[in-house]
């Protein structure tokens, strides 16, 4: 269950994400931002172990992408959609 969750223990800081050249403040902003939109979008009665892999997922996916500053709010939420609607593909291993 969702309620399950607590969001706030995934949310990061500009400290946590190393040197982005002065984007720091944004990639934490990007990262955080992808947490608070898949918690958001997942369905109220999703199993919490499955909701906890998902956002696990975001740090390994999003961390080293160099295009992550650049991200807009529609690509984030296209790419949380993706995750959501085809989370088996995801969760296999």
């Amino acid at each position: 269950m969702k309620e399950f969750v607590v969001i706030h223990d995934y949310l990061v800081s500009e400290a946590v994400v190393g040197d982005w050249d002065g984007d720091e403040e944004i990639v934490a902003e990007r990262i955080n931002e992808i947490y608070h939109l898949i918690y958001d979008l997942a369905e109220e009665d999703i199993a919490t172990e499955e909701l906890e892999k998902l956002l696990a997922l975001v740090w390994d996916t999003w961390i080293g992408q160099d295009s992550l500053p650049e991200l807009e709010s529609e690509d984030i939420y296209d790419w949380c959609r993706h995750l959501l609607e085809n989370r088996e593909q995801y969760l296999e291993n």
